[in-house]
């Protein structure tokens, strides 16, 4: 018996993943544990491998579809062995019934009283069943109506017709407001080179979506094109739908701070030439995680009316792609050593440009970092992920002449930005964690027995 190739669930969030690349194709032998495609998800492109060995027989989904997770997208099985020709439906989960509540006693139904002549019953009168005849000929009315000659002379002059109104009976378009609509939107003396009427033809386009210098060119037509609205990845609409979450529902508010890291940069150069691998930034999300487990509040999340406090410290950093951002999670940032942290954030970023991160990977943050300092940002406010109760920005580190000891003298300042779930966060909460979060940075000797 054939066996199924299924759309794997990867995490409780994803409902659907679309096909990126198939590895194989219909008639191809695989064995166990072979990539037969690679899918993206709402977090990153992942490989699926094959539970089974035998002969692809079947692919329904092709590459670039998007399917529900769970569902069937082809069959394997023994040379010539007959599967279907359509995908089993997938099969929703059975809805709880509704828990029975405790029915109500009854209350005695007052003696009905009799009818007089003075105050004769009154029958139920159901509702005309015209006025909904009336109301189903309305909507077939409005729906759209082209006459033959019209529709043709659209076409012949690149026009949409649903942008025209129509004149006829029932708003029916006829060639008469086709011209008119034409003359209205100065269309009558518009020239067109034969290669532009041909790409406006392959690809759907209307004379109102190109415009071009006295005539349109293919030029004109591509620019069009490249202007078209494009539907965004799945990466880029869960980011889309999760960041407008965020600020809908959290009322955010930023804490900045200055952090002076002449010191640290310093110690750090002199440290990397006996091998010390941390970077500037592993060394910020290892503060970070010291912090929080000083202060829980600040690894906390609020949840409706409650609040919950994470036990575990798991440092999110954000990971910039070329399709959007993804946030893998360093697990126990506050627990493991600074090289141990180090080598775990090189790898996730590593594995991220590259799409090979595991669901695991990016899930069970209770902290995100953001640092733009490499390019050149020097202050920025991040949104807070939801799920999380905080989100730290880091900024450029800036040469700047400062006042110390009377002295002017020039110090390395980093700007760091706190965004706060207010719900949960008092101002004074986060400035504290600032300024643990500075003092930390600042205290070289503390980085020396590390």
């Amino acid at each position: 018996m054939a066996n199924e190739i299924i759309m794997p669930k990867f995490g409780q969030t994803v409902e659907e993943a679309e096909i990126v690349k198939w590895h194989k194709k219909v008639g191809d032998k695989v064995a166990k544990g072979d990539v037969l495609l690679e899918i993206q998800t709402d977090k990153a492109t992942l490989e699926v491998e094959s539970f089974h060995e035998g002969t692809i027989l079947k692919i329904f989904a092709k590459d670039g579809e998007t399917v529900p997770v769970m569902s069937v997208i082809g069959y394997i099985g023994k040379e010539g062995e007959k599967v279907p020709d359509a995908p089993p439906a997938v099969e929703k989960p059975a809805e709880k019934p509704a828990e029975k509540k405790s029915a109500a006693p009854a209350k005695k139904a007052a003696p009905a009283k009799p009818a007089t002549a003075s105050a004769p019953v009154k029958k139920s009168v159901p509702a005309p069943v015209q006025s909904a005849r009336n109301q189903k000929s309305e909507i077939k009315n409005q729906k759209f109506s082209i006459t033959p000659r019209a529709k043709k002379l659209a076409q012949e002059l690149l026009i949409k017709p649903e942008r025209i109104s129509g004149s006829g009976p029932n708003g029916r378009i006829i060639a008469r407001d086709v011209e008119a609509f034409l003359e209205e939107n100065g269309l009558n003396d518009l020239k067109i080179t034969p290669v532009a009427k041909q790409l406006i033809e392959e690809n759907g386009l209307d004379l109102l979506d190109v415009r071009g210098e006295g005539r349109i060119t293919k030029d004109d037509v591509q620019r069009a094109l490249r202007e078209q609205p494009k539907t965004m990845s799945p990466m880029r609409q869960i980011i889309a739908k999760r960041m407008m979450e965020s600020v809908t529902t959290m009322p955010h508010f930023f804490v900045t701070m200055k952090m002076d890291v002449t010191d640290l940069l310093a110690y750090r150069k002199q440290a990397k030439a006996s091998g010390f691998k941390a970077s500037v930034g592993d060394i910020i999300a290892k503060a970070a995680a010291l912090t929080l487990r000083e202060m829980p509040v600040m690894n906390s999340v609020c949840i409706g009316d409650s609040v919950k406090t994470n036990q575990d410290v798991n440092i999110g950093m954000a990971v910039a792609l070329d399709d959007g951002l993804i946030v893998p999670v360093i697990r126990n940032a506050d627990i493991i050593p600074l090289d141990e942290l180090a080598a775990a954030s090189k790898d996730l970023a590593k594995r991220a440009r590259e799409n090979k991160l595991s669901p695991e990977d990016y899930q069970g943050g209770t902290f995100t970092i953001s640092n733009m300092g490499m390019l050149g940002v020097d202050q920025f406010t991040a949104i807070i992920n939801p799920g999380e109760g905080a989100i730290l920005a880091v900024g450029a580190s800036v040469a700047t002449p400062v006042v110390k000891k009377g002295q002017v003298v020039i110090r390395t300042i980093m700007k760091m930005t706190l965004s706060s779930d207010h719900r949960i966060i008092d101002g004074a909460v986060a400035a504290r964690f600032m300024k643990s979060l500075k003092n930390k940075l600042e205290d070289v000797g503390l980085w020396q027995n590390m």
